[in-house]
């Protein structure tokens, strides 16, 4: 999948305000209502001024603004181990798990998922839409989280034809399934980088394969308990011609 990259610097928001009225900022989220009523009071019984800059993380529901423009959201689907690894200046190589779908439709437009593969990129290097580089450094390893990202974050006016159309809002869930240092460029530690990799493929398909047996078991189960309950009625329904016959 090919992808975009931009710098994003964080957002300031500066709130300037003068008497009769004023804009309720982010950072009042209790009783906002009655709070907007009292800045709204005409300047002869009521005057504010405020003056503030800040840098405000906002929440949305459940989603984090990320970006303090609605771009990107993001969900906490399953958190990680309070003492899990986050990526860092030593640890920007990640190694993540996804699926991406349109935010329109619903379509799925890329995934590893169907071939069980792991997608490993290093962190601000633009190999990967601005939408990621900036929600996969707020993550843990072992933290699955939901990200929508506005066409402005992900791939523009210009999409990524055939499968993401223009302007599209994308929503990817995405793992982190680990940190790493940069990869060296010595042989034996592409080597190990590849026994790692198969490693992470190999524990992947062994619990695909235990879900899938589990599936087949269960189904067996429920075809075992129907046959049984099918041959009591053949045989209730044999006694009660035999008992005809009889009279």
């Amino acid at each position: 999948m090919e992808r975009t990259y931009g710098p994003v610097a964080e957002e300031s928001l500066f709130f300037v305000t003068s008497p009769p009225t004023i804009q309720v900022p982010p950072i009042f989220p209790i009783l906002p209502s009655v709070f907007h009523q009292i800045l709204l009071l005409p300047s002869p019984f009521f005057s504010i001024s405020l003056v503030a800059q800040l840098r405000v993380l906002r929440t949305m529901g459940d989603s984090m603004d990320l970006t303090g423009d609605g771009g990107v959201l993001k969900t906490i689907v399953r958190r990680a181990k309070p003492d899990a690894i986050a990526p860092s200046e030593s640890l920007p190589l990640l190694d993540v798990h996804y699926e991406g779908t349109l935010a329109e439709t619903g379509e799925v437009f890329d995934t590893t998922h169907e071939d069980n593969t792991i997608f490993t990129f290093e962190l601000g290097q633009g190999s990967v839409i601005k939408a990621w580089d900036i929600a996969l450094k707020t993550m843990k390893v072992g933290e699955v989280a939901k990200i929508t990202c506005k066409p402005e974050y992900a791939y523009g006016s210009a999409g990524s034809p055939p499968d993401v159309p223009q302007d599209a809002t994308l929503v990817f869930e995405v793992e982190l399934v680990a940190c790493r240092p940069r990869k060296g460029s010595s042989l034996s530690s592409v080597s190990d980088e590849r026994a790692r990799l198969e490693e992470l493929k190999k524990q992947r398909e062994l619990a695909a394969a235990a879900k899938e047996e589990e599936k087949k078991k269960r189904e067996e189960a429920k075809a075992a308990a129907t046959a049984r309950i099918q041959a009591k009625l053949e045989a209730k329904k044999g006694q009660g011609k035999g008992k005809g016959k009889a009279k």
